[in-house]
């Protein structure tokens, strides 16, 4: 897969302006906006290091939440992370492509750093369209008049079509990043032999993305999906279960119901390999009751899934070759709905599978049960590394092939 994609070992950096696009999207603290977690940071610490050596000139474009949302925040303090990680001066400027930012990435000197702000401020950086035509966006014409190439490096979004990530492979020499290499080759190699059985665990609330790629994964030969989170929560409905107002209407306030109709024409292709909780626990006035799928309705929020579950899904796991899990089973920021979350991941860890994990809470819980040396990979894109996984193309690591 990556032996035509051009990496960092394919251009001569010294004296060049690098536009270098790297994910430190992160949960952030809504008090003092500060970044809870450096992982993804850390993760781009390579790439950044070997620019700095190769005497290049750095752009750094990232984005941080989605217009709307609270964390959607200007990128100050990640400037101070990263220069706090990396051991460089990392300069902020508070602009994209304004006359005071081309003038500032005008003046860089080779092995100065500058991050621009939050990309997602300007409207563009919001659209999925194709390459071409995100290659035609101000962003990139503006930016590309002051770069001479383009290091992508943002894996963990490399399965969306946006401007900092597809158009300027279009437009001017483009390489990647050292972390975005790492990532494509570890899942390469588990695409080329996956040792059977082959387990997807997906979790946590971004079931559109997760649906997507089951369909992709089961119609590929994937052996077993095992359910939580929300992704649960929309097959028990699809399967005719009334799992109460209040998960329905988190369904609803989600923007996802329409997905349950998606839920059940993966049931009748495949029902015998996608396998769903049989009991759940719930918030029953703040305390973890749990009650078996039988029993519903509930007028109790869905926060996790049950013992018997947590046991059935525990011993699929140690029965298969390779393991992909994505997203937390329950509630992982409340310790009494984080359990099917961390007696998932402790079986995962102590399996003989290959196993990867993605995802911003199954890496945290990796990490705080320190199993990060017992897991085959431990990926920074939980929505990317599913959909190659499962069979897609990135679109981020389809336009850096040589044409």
């Amino acid at each position: 897969m990556l032996k035509d994609i051009p990496t960092m070992n394919d251009y001569d950096f010294k004296g060049k302006t690098a536009l270098l696009r790297i994910d430190i999207n992160t949960p952030m603290d809504p008090k003092t906006n500060e970044p809870l977690d450096d992982r993804r940071f850390r993760s781009h610490k390579d790439t950044i290091d070997e620019l700095v050596k190769k005497k290049a000139k750095i752009v750094i474009m990232a984005h941080q939440g989605r217009p709307g949302d609270p964390d959607f925040t200007p990128l100050e303090k990640h400037a101070r992370k990263l220069s706090e990680i990396t051991g460089y001066k990392v300069k902020y400027v508070d602009s994209i492509f304004s006359s005071y930012a081309l003038a500032e990435i005008k003046k860089l000197a080779e092995g100065e750093i500058i991050l621009l702000e939050n990309v997602r401020f300007f409207s563009e950086e919001n659209m999925d369209r194709p390459a071409d035509a995100q290659a035609t966006t101000i962003l990139v014409k503006k930016l590309r008049s002051v770069a001479d190439v383009y290091v992508s490096d943002a894996f963990s979004t490399a399965h969306r079509s946006q401007p900092t990530l597809v158009g300027f492979p279009v437009v001017m020499p483009s390489v990647a990043g050292r972390l975005m290499e790492k990532e494509i080759r570890t899942i390469d190699d588990v695409l080329k032999k996956p040792k059977k059985p082959v387990a997807f665990i997906l979790g946590g609330t971004k079931a559109d993305d997760s649906l997507k790629a089951i369909e992709k994964a089961l119609d590929n030969g994937i052996d077993y999906v095992l359910t939580g989170g929300l992704v649960a929560n929309i097959f028990l409905a699809a399967k005719n279960y009334r799992i109460g107002d209040p998960n329905i209407e988190f369904i609803r306030g989600k923007k996802m119901i329409e997905q349950i109709d998606v839920a059940k024409a993966l049931l009748t292709k495949y029902e015998d390999r996608i396998i769903l909780p049989v009991d759940l626990a719930v918030d029953q006035d703040g305390k973890r009751t749990e009650i078996a799928v039988s029993s519903l309705p509930t007028r109790f929020a869905i926060k996790d899934i049950g013992s018997q579950t947590i046991e059935k899904y525990k011993e699929i796991v140690r029965k298969a070759g390779t393991i992909y899990a994505k997203g937390a089973l329950g509630l992982f920021e409340d310790k009494k709905f984080a359990v099917g979350t961390i007696e998932v991941m402790k079986e995962v860890g102590n399996s003989k599978a290959y196993a990867i994990v993605g995802g911003g809470h199954l890496v945290a819980a990796a990490k705080e049960l320190n199993l990060e040396d017992k897991i085959t990979h431990i990926s920074s894109g939980g929505g990317a590394s599913i959909s190659l996984l499962a069979g897609y193309k990135l679109p981020a690591v389809e336009i850096l092939r040589k044409k």
